[in-house]
């Protein structure tokens, strides 16, 4: 089972950067489990003569952090250095060839890090996901292995996304029991509860079965998007630590409100896994947020409304303390309780009153500084009882676990 703290870890990890016509921002925070295990890449402007390329990435390691961290800091050189990739290159890129490059990345990286934990005994056993992309001059790659996920939003639409790769996926399942495996509580074995990963050597170790063919496969799925200069707006990539809170059209719509409010994108990005936090996510939160150049622009109307939309809130949470009187001082929870059954107007799309947490806690620890609340963390009740699919849907919760 994993482990939690009593109270989340919300100082947060922020970078940020620009060239190649492209601006990001990432955001990651530890949240409520007791270790962090994310990890990211960003990178613009790749080496071997890929000046014009760049690539971004995050890794949700699992049962410890050592093989998201190997990955953030050699995956990249694994897929550009290898000779498949090398030879995509030559004269006019193939995007076939290149998708190739990357797959053999991968399962390079892959079989390193089997060798090196084979030295040192099988000590280690983590495992991690990885979702990127490589932007080169006329193509978006998008490249996924697990159930993190990433997406592309185009002329104010989710365009594109990946798939998230769980056990109980029909193609998984059959390559999970053609390797003697089994998917018990939506889990590999009834443990792991996804079907590709880096690392997680454990479950790649069926023999007469290549490396593609195990338990759990170290093979991304490896998507080609031309681009489209006046239409792409931004990508998103996030650990499921987002997702499972957000649904893809929903997380599209919030960002691009808060484009259209700053264009400062490691505000947006801290503001992403804030509001998850707030809506209930129990993971490590990681996202990187690129953006070409048509995302949204600061619009002043934009702007003027969620200045408006500030003060209503702090004037309603002086009200409702004021209400409370005689009966005492309310805590938090009961002002977030109260504004979330009232309708309140021009709250940001996708993030709604879970954006504004920050705004409420501020002006009710000005009114209220010497109140102590425990109970501060908690979510609202109406997002505490869903998740979402890889396709974005809602669904049910079921019991958590760890990985």
């Amino acid at each position: 089972m994993g482990a939690f703290l009593d109270k989340p870890k919300m100082e947060k990890y922020n970078s940020h950067g620009e060239g190649n016509n492209l601006r990001y921002g990432l955001s990651s925070m530890q949240g409520w489990r007791v270790e962090m295990e994310d990890a990211h890449t960003a990178v613009i402007g790749l080496s071997h003569g890929l000046d014009l390329w760049s690539f971004f990435a995050v890794y949700d390691g699992h049962a410890g952090s050592q093989v998201a961290k190997y990955c953030c800091e050699h995956l990249l050189e694994h897929i550009t250095s290898n000779s498949d990739f090398q030879s995509a290159l030559q004269d006019d890129p193939c995007v076939d060839s290149v998708k190739n490059g990357i797959r053999t990345g991968f399962l390079q990286i892959d079989e390193h890090m089997r060798t090196i934990s084979e030295k040192k005994h099988g000590v280690d056993r983590s495992g991690s996901t990885a979702v990127g992309v490589m932007i080169s001059p006329s193509h978006i790659y998008f490249i996924n292995c697990g159930d993190s996920r990433g997406l592309l939003s185009r002329g104010g639409t989710v365009h594109f996304f990946t798939q998230d790769h769980k056990p109980s996926n029909p193609l998984e399942k059959e390559r999970i029991q053609n390797a003697g495996g089994s998917v018990m509580i939506q889990r590999v074995n009834g443990s792991l509860a996804v079907s590709r990963a880096l690392g997680d050597f454990d479950y790649k170790c069926v023999h007469g079965k290549g490396p593609t063919e195990q338990l759990v496969s170290p093979e991304p799925e490896v998507y080609a998007i031309e681009r489209s200069e006046g239409e792409d707006e931004f990508i998103i990539l996030a650990c499921d630590g987002i997702w499972d809170v957000m649904a893809n059209e929903e997380l599209c719509d919030f960002v691009r409100s808060r484009l259209e409010v700053t264009d400062d994108l490691e505000k947006v990005s801290n503001e992403i896994v804030d509001t998850c936090l707030y809506k209930g996510s129990r993971d490590n939160m990681s996202v990187v947020l690129v953006c070409f150049p048509g995302a949204p622009k600061v619009s002043s109307e934009a702007v003027k409304r969620e200045a408006e939309l500030d003060k209503y809130l702090e004037a309603r949470v002086e009200e409702i303390i004021k209400k409370h009187g005689d009966e005492g001082v309310p805590d938090l929870v009961h002002v977030m309780r109260t504004l979330a059954s009232e309708s309140i107007p021009n709250l940001p799309p996708g993030g709604e009153l879970a954006s504004k947490r920050s705004v409420i806690e501020a002006v009710y620890n000005k009114l209220i500084p010497y109140r102590s609340d425990d109970t501060i963390y908690c979510h609202l009740p109406t997002q505490s009882s869903s998740k979402f699919t890889e396709n974005g849907q809602r669904e049910n919760m079921r019991t958590s676990f760890s990985r």
